[in-house]
């Protein structure tokens, strides 16, 4: 391995594991946020480099048609705006990056570079930016759309707009004819030179916006090879451009399931995946909503259709076809868990070696963590893998946990900074 893993954790400002062994006796709790910035510190104290808040803005009405099977599953509803519990983080935290979520399609440029800007001086030079294009037709009409653009002519919207946002930061007045808008230099300026700008990009046109963008990229092809596949093209379009491809870090999402002994681990898989459990009902209303189709027309002992289409996440469709199409859609979701890149389960020391072994064949940069969607995160989960996972890679020389006032890695810094070693 060259430079110690990056580790981010990806969470929804949404109810946790409510109806969950160890859910901690106060389902509710999550509403003011109290839970979430304790998360922080226990993730800043473990030395996890950032937290990325994701965001939309609909209860989806994908499966079934209406919104019955997704509050009975929580994958993205109910939920609060993640900006605010942003800035409560920075007050809670030293170290760790802050990454919200906010779409190129449903903020005005100017009210983004604003918002972004402030959440940097907040966390002094901590934040981030995930830039998603957002593609959910009921979201364009919460902002007074129709609908929203094709799935290309939103990353083609995407480069002007990023255009304009980083000419505000640099204190430029910029007008854009497809914004019809003047930024205002008198705007608020980053602590860094821009926030870390995020990205997760798994479609042509969207690994194309990626390599030109992003610092970050968060990406979930499945598999090893696919993996590799992935990393490889986004820093051959950074190397044809001109850049650096040293200058983007490639992190694959990833969702461990650790126990004392392999065993354990399995047996707990083998419950957290059956379909005879509520979280089957929830992986495929999540799949449902990041796919923008309706799986419930589906049938689930078969493979996907071939001729689905779908203006929403393409990346997650072709993976889904290509995985069940020697078995079935039950079956996959069965076997492979959460939409993630690499199956992870077993004891810490097991896990540890399945992912310095893919990263050693990938080359890749780090890995994004995930415990499901809303309704799922525990305390308990948290423990097993930042006091099980997270110190086994830190014993391998995979991860470097920072030396508080100073050391071999700072406690102090921009994030961008840390990122990229400047």
């Amino acid at each position: 391995m060259g430079k110690p893993l990056t580790l981010g954790w990806f969470v929804n400002y949404m109810p946790t594991g409510w109806n969950r062994p160890f859910h901690g006796g106060q389902p509710a709790a999550w509403q003011d946020g109290q839970f979430y910035v304790d998360m922080a510190r226990t993730l800043d104290r473990a030395g996890i480099d950032f937290i990325m808040l994701e965001d939309s803005s609909v209860v989806p009405e994908n499966y079934g048609g209406d919104m019955t099977a997704e509050f009975m599953a929580t994958v993205k509803s109910p939920k609060h705006d993640p900006l605010p519990l942003a800035a409560a983080i920075a007050q809670a935290t030293d170290r760790l990056g802050i990454v919200t979520t906010m779409s190129t399609s449903l903020y005005p440029p100017e009210r983004l570079a604003r918002l972004q800007a402030s959440l940097d001086e907040l966390s002094n030079g901590r934040a981030g930016w995930n830039i998603v294009t957002s593609f959910e037709d009921l979201a364009a009409q919460n902002v007074g759309l129709e609908k929203l653009w094709e799935h290309d002519e939103r990353y083609a919207r995407a480069h002007e707009y990023l255009d304009v946002v980083t000419s505000a930061w640099q204190g430029a007045v910029d007008h854009d004819g497809r914004f019809n808008q003047v930024v205002s230099p008198g705007s608020p300026m980053p602590v860094q030179d821009r926030p870390v700008l995020c990205q997760a990009g798994g479609s042509k046109a969207g690994m194309d916006f990626a390599a030109e963008w992003a610092d970050l990229i968060v990406s979930v092809p499945v598999g090893v090879e696919a993996m590799k596949a992935y990393r490889d093209g986004i820093r051959s379009r950074i190397a044809e451009s001109g850049g650096d491809p040293d200058r983007c870090r490639v992190l694959y999402m990833v969702t461990p399931i650790l126990g004392e002994t392999d065993e354990e681990a399995q047996a707990k898989r083998a419950r957290m995946y059956s379909d005879a459990t509520d979280n089957y009902l929830r992986r495929i209303v999540q799949l449902s909503n990041i796919s923008e189709i309706d799986f419930s027309k589906f049938d689930e002992d078969e493979p996907v259709p071939e001729d689905a289409t779908t203006n929403g996440a393409q990346s997650i469709l072709d993976t889904f076809k290509r995985l069940t199409k020697d078995s079935s859609l039950r079956e996959v979701l069965g076997n492979s868990g959460e939409s993630t890149s690499l199956d992870l389960c077993g004891s810490p020391a097991t896990v540890a070696d399945q992912m310095e072994a893919a990263m050693e064949e990938v080359g890749g940069d780090g890995f994004l963590l995930f415990h499901g969607g809303g309704g799922i995160i525990t305390r308990r989960y948290l423990d097993e893998v930042l006091d099980g996972l997270v110190p086994e890679l830190e014993s391998r020389g995979l991860f470097e946990r920072p030396v508080r006032g100073g050391g071999p890695v700072a406690a102090s810094g921009t994030f961008r900074g840390r990122l990229t070693g400047a």
